[in-house]
Formats: C-alpha cells, structure tokens, sequence
C-alpha cells in the first residue's frame, strides 16, 4: 500500500515551492509525483500536425520525488507523516502519525 496517492493533497517541504499545496495528478514507477500547479517548467514542444498538435512554449508540472512532500491533514492544517495501520478486520489503513487520525475514510 502506497503511502500518497492520486488525488491526495500534498504539502511540499523541499524546494523552490516549498509550503505550498496542491493535490496529486499522478503517482510515478520511480517514486515520483506530480502535483497541480507545483513545480513548474516550461517545455518546447514542435509542432505535429498528424496528431493536430500546435508547437510553441507550454508550462506543466514536472515530477517531484515523493520524499519532497508530507500528506496535508486537515485538522492540524499542516503537513504530516504517514504510517499504515491495520484494522481488526485485516483490513490497512492509511493513518496520520501526529492525531492518529485514518486519511481514508471510506
């Protein structure tokens, strides 16, 4: 069980970027993410008109290392780590380290 997923939001405590937020796109193999509207680059792309593809300068999110960023919690309106827990049931469960509170609710 992975510890940060698609659609978690994050809090970057490393970097150019550093304090701010923003939630998950897309976990990578390489223990990479990427996050909405943090770390940005610009990309040159050319042109492919057999894909209907304009060319020019195009901004999106290049990837972080996951050990850049801490789960936000809401309650404590800060960054936290992370550990598994399992139920009685068997069932694990992602849980805040600093209140014990379960990150899934479901």
């Amino acid at each position: 069980m992975k510890k940060i997923r698609k659609g978690d939001t994050v809090v970057l405590i490393a970097g150019r970027d550093k304090g701010r937020r923003g939630a998950v796109i897309e976990v990578l193999d390489d223990d990479r993410i990427r996050v909405e509207g943090v770390n940005i680059a610009k990309k040159h792309q050319r042109p492919n008109p057999q894909v209907g593809q304009a060319g020019g300068i195009i901004e999106r999110e290049a990837p972080l290392h996951i050990s850049n960023v801490q789960l936000y919690n809401p309650s404590t309106q800060k960054g936290d780590r992370v550990r598994i827990k399992e139920l009685d049931g068997g069932r694990k469960v992602r849980v805040f380290k600093s209140n014990d509170e379960m990150v899934d609710t479901k």
